[in-house]
């Protein structure tokens, strides 16, 4: 297993770089010029070495050879000055923002608490609504239970979040005046008092969000437990006398988490991708919301960088979900 994930990870290492360039490659070709935004009264020599500043006279391969080593080889030393109090970054160009002129990593990293605070927490319980409720539905097919478990996910895949998050604002905001129809990302937890302010903003979206989680990994887990349950193994251990509640939570459980695994790990980037919607509904000032905002501003930096944390965070879960097979099923032997 060890020697499988450090292959894995030595690979990709190259499979990110082919990503990085076909974002980057991808995004020269989108419409528009950061100094359209600049006014009219400026001098054209002005906007020019304004350009030059922002390094977009240079040429295409220059200019990826430079995101490339910033990204790559900059930031983390950021990180690690950041983290020891050292000062290898010292004097490096680090990646700026077109928009804001400061680095994009450090908006990032502001921008990352509040998108775990919603995101995080709301894939969190969506997990563990939709185990208990797949398991249940297919050990009781078909019965009142699973019925409406069948409804309840239907709805969830049917509506989306623009609508969803509208429509719940509308009753526990407008209506009920139960919570704030807006996030406030200015709000620090600083004790009880604090955290229950936080927790009663953060019910809306977590909602929304644990509403379409909670439906695919639902019915996942409902037909991967059916599959499993009609199995011989399974009439074998019961004709052996093993007890039903350990037949169905061990043996056909650990079976049937291998394929719901795949669905919990690569949702993860796909979560946060997804939740841009939702940071827009509720005005959250996450990840979401400062991609939508780049992307309207045409900040190709901060879009490109975005969008290959996304694809790393596509990579890392897969090499997790690999990982968690040998775990759950002894059978799997990557070495």
């Amino acid at each position: 297993m060890l020697t499988f994930t450090i292959r894995r990870l030595v690979l990709a290492v190259p499979t990110l770089l082919f990503i990085s360039l076909i974002i980057f490659l991808l995004l020269e070709l989108a419409p528009g010029d950061p100094m359209s935004q600049v006014p009219l009264t400026v001098p054209l020599e002005v906007k020019e070495e304004m350009r030059k500043a922002l390094g977009l006279g240079e040429p295409i391969p220059v200019r990826f050879w430079k995101w490339t080593v910033q990204f790559f080889w900059v930031e983390p030393q950021v990180l690690i000055d950041n983290i020891f109090g050292t000062h290898f970054a010292d004097g490096k160009l680090r990646i700026l923002s077109w928009q804001t002129r400061s680095p994009v990593m450090d908006i990032v990293a502001q921008r990352i608490p509040q998108t775990l605070w919603v995101v995080g927490t709301a894939y969190v319980v969506g997990i563990l609504i939709a185990l208990p409720i797949g398991i249940y539905s297919a050990y009781r097919q078909y019965s009142w239970f699973d019925q409406t478990g069948t409804f309840v996910s239907m709805i969830g895949f049917s509506v989306p979040p623009f609508f969803s998050g509208v429509l719940v604002i509308v009753i526990f905001s407008v209506h009920l005046g139960w919570f704030p129809s807006i996030y406030d990302t200015t709000h620090r937890v600083t004790n009880w008092d604090s955290f229950l302010v936080q927790l009663r903003q953060m019910i809306m979206p977590v909602m929304v969000l644990a509403l379409q989680i909670t439906a695919q990994i639902s019915r996942f887990m409902r037909a991967s437990m059916l599959d499993n349950l009609n199995q011989d193994y399974v009439r074998t251990a019961r004709a052996k006398g093993i007890g039903e509640y350990y037949v169905v939570m061990v043996h056909v459980l650990r079976n049937s988490m291998i394929p719901v695994v795949t669905v919990i790990a690569l949702g993860v980037p796909a979560i946060f991708g997804g939740a841009i919607i939702t940071e827009q509904v509720f005005k959250v000032n996450g990840i979401g919301q400062l991609l939508i905002g780049a992307i309207q501003a045409n900040d190709l930096p901060m879009v490109q960088t975005l969008a290959f944390i996304f694809a790393v965070l596509i990579v890392l879960f897969n090499l997790i979900a690999d990982v968690l097979y040998g775990i759950l099923d002894p059978r799997i032997r990557y070495d």
